[in-house]
């Protein structure tokens, strides 16, 4: 089962899709798919809809927007995978870095993505997206952490590393321009992927691929990274998690070769689907 949002931005509609690829309208249960849908049970209630074929079918889809709406919060692990952080030059961090990404950056996954004024160092990241089903607070181990998992979704990380790593500050600078979080298609519940730990991420950059990781190499895993959060902030239903990065970003090749307006950026994460999207010029 997969959770969707579909219309034009602001006026997305929810939408669940099962294994046949058709498309049913979950209006009747929600008016959207946000921290109160999930923490009210309804993943649950949406798969015995589907199943009970209480769900209207809705006509071939248009735009496919993030599949959750505007998170409260976009809580980010950096370097947090071995290969990507040797690509870097930094150490293995000791414990997990975190940073924030704002929250209206999310864009549908298939959106164009603007290149900042000023940018010449905009660069991809593709990433397992952790969406939060219940609300998370001084949680006891990794393993009660999986408990608080809604789903998992590919989110495009785009960053801007002038801005991030030599303007000063922290940063999210570098992480929070508009449209820097195409997220989508679809938010796959934790009941339907068999092991989120070992999972395939690829990226392709004007047809040529530069990213082919897994998350079996994550530094912390899933369950540690939910864990862990837990002991210096409140997670709420419907906040996103954006788990880090595989080797193979502009910053760690050689010449370095950064995004630009006319760029085609596609990727794609086992069992959640895929992203396409065209730059911009701001």
């Amino acid at each position: 089962m997969h959770l969707m949002r579909i219309g034009e931005p602001g006026q997305e509609r929810p939408a669940v899709r099962d294994d046949d690829d058709t498309l049913y309208d979950l209006t009747p249960l929600t008016g959207d798919i946000d921290g109160t849908f999930l923490a009210d049970d309804g993943i649950r209630r949406a798969r015995a809809a589907l199943a009970a074929g209480e769900l209207p079918a809705l006509p071939a889809q248009g735009r496919i927007g993030a599949p959750i709406a505007r998170p409260g919060k976009i809580v980010c692990i950096g370097l947090n995978y071995r290969d990507h952080a040797a690509e870097t030059g930094a150490a293995l961090p000791a414990e997990p870095i975190i940073f924030m990404k704002a929250s209206n950056t999310v864009v549908g996954p298939n959106d164009t993505v603007l290149v900042p004024r000023g940018s010449t160092k905009t660069d991809w990241e593709v990433e397992l997206g952790v969406v939060i089903g219940k609300t998370a607070r001084y949680l006891d181990s990794p393993d009660d952490a999986l408990d608080v998992i809604a789903g998992y979704t590919i989110s495009h990380d785009v960053s801007e590393r002038e801005f991030q790593l030599e303007r000063g500050g922290q940063w999210d600078k570098g992480k929070s321009c508009e449209t820097f979080n195409p997220l989508g298609p679809w938010l796959v519940p934790t009941d339907d992927i068999d092991d989120a730990g070992k999972l395939g991420l690829r990226l392709w950059v004007n047809g040529e691929q530069r990213q082919d990781g897994t998350t079996a190499d994550l530094i912390f895993g899933i369950g540690h990274v939910i864990w862990y959060l837990s002991q210096f902030m409140v997670l709420d239903p419907g906040d996103l998690v954006n788990t880090g990065t595989p080797a193979g970003v502009a910053m760690g090749m050689p010449g370095q070769p950064y995004l630009r307006a006319g760029d085609v950026v596609e990727l794609e994460i086992d069992g959640l689907g895929r992203q396409r999207q065209e730059f911009r010029d701001a």
